[in-house]
């Protein structure tokens, strides 16, 4: 096998195939990246039996063939050469690369000991990527990192018609979001558990490339997304996820409206004295929204915001990491909290003015901490 490929090309290519290698391979095959050269074009591939990637750039290709290489050791040493023309060449179990002055050899693996990659299941829709990206971004945050509990370390995607709505929770907080797609099928109804790390990496890698593909399979087992000339599948995760979205009250006597960016900052700023796992207090009444942590002889804070309280006064608390990452997540001006009681879970929506009504195409459930009797 011979080509040669514009660095920067072949970097940018092996970065983003490498990164579905799994750090600890079930075999010593699956820590590389599979190339391909023919007819003008270079296909990389990973796969861990899990997760598979695979991308295709243009070569100019001399000989053509296949080898297997260890990826990060690729990557690295992608990384590291000067921006120039790189030369790939075989020769019997090594493999040399050339740019400038640089030049490496590679051992190669035995490319038929790799296993065959999952094909793209047949695409069910196409969503905006960007779109996408976002909502998988304001979801994800409310997934679990307890690798104990792999349900909860997954996003819900649940598909019905034209609407994707994806769903996650950690036990403390839910988040739910909704995003129009183009499916193939009218009248689709359909779900899958993804791996929130996955979505992750698909909503950074592909959500900037124009319209996503989607692909799930027949027997639920495997999801694939398209983009850009960039493909990715998953295996689903396995089991039941619990049925959150009746967690999301209907009645909400109680509203009160703040500005995101400011309530952000003093959350950020009371905060610095909350010790590990103390929360932070928000006492709504008319006009007024006052935030304080901190206790006793301990470093205390404070700081007073404007807010339009619909409904009785009410004072609540909460863990401050959960609320900033929550608040974090909003684009608009303002946010609106939406309360049944002190003691149950609190709902925050976006709202574009101070007056006018919430959108609930995104919704963020935190629990409050349960704060002392007086």
């Amino acid at each position: 096998m011979k080509f040669q490929v514009e660095r920067e090309v072949l970097a940018e290519a092996v970065s983003w195939t490498a990164r579905s290698l799994s750090p600890r391979p079930p075999v010593p095959v699956l820590s590389g990246l599979l190339l391909k050269a023919a007819a003008g074009t270079l296909s990389l591939a990973s796969f861990d039996y899990e997760i598979s990637a695979r991308l295709e750039i243009p070569a100019d290709v001399s000989e053509e063939g296949t080898i297997l290489v260890s990826g990060r050791l690729l990557a690295d040493i992608c990384r590291s050469l000067p921006s120039a023309p790189v030369d790939v060449e075989t020769d019997g179990s090594k493999v040399t690369l050339s740019c400038r002055n640089s030049r490496f050899n590679l051992a190669t693996m035995p490319e038929n000991d790799y296993p065959e990659l999952p094909a793209l299941p047949q695409v069910s829709g196409v969503v905006s990527g960007e779109a996408f990206a976002q909502a998988v971004s304001q979801v994800i945050i409310a997934s679990s990192k307890d690798d104990t509990l792999p349900i909860l370390t997954g996003v819900k995607m649940e598909i019905e018609g034209d609407l994707i709505t994806l769903l996650a929770t950690d036990r403390y907080r839910l988040a739910l979001r909704e995003v129009h797609w183009r499916p193939n099928v009218p009248g689709i109804s359909t779900s899958a558990l993804v791996k929130a790390k996955t979505l992750n990496e698909v909503a950074r890698t592909l959500g900037g490339a124009g319209d996503l593909n989607i692909a799930l399979s027949d027997n639920s087992e495997l999801i694939g997304f398209e983009s850009g000339g960039r493909r990715t599948t998953s295996l689903l995760v396995d089991g039941d996820y619990p049925k959150i979205r009746s967690l999301f009250p209907d009645n909400t006597p109680i509203h009160a409206t703040v500005e995101t960016s400011a309530l952000s900052e003093a959350v950020r700023r009371v905060s610095l004295v909350a010790e590990r796992n103390t929360p932070v207090r928000l006492a709504f009444t008319d006009g007024q929204l006052s935030l304080d942590a901190g206790t006793g002889e301990d470093a205390q804070a404070s700081e007073v915001l404007e807010t339009a309280l619909v409904g009785e006064d009410i004072t609540v608390a909460f863990n401050p990491h959960y609320l900033s990452e929550g608040l974090n997540a909003f684009d608009s001006k303002f946010v609106r909290f939406s309360f049944t009681s002190a003691p149950k879970p609190a709902m925050i929506t976006a709202q574009d003015d101070i007056d006018g009504e919430d959108r609930d195409d995104y919704r963020y459930l935190v629990m409050p901490v349960r704060l002392p009797n007086p």
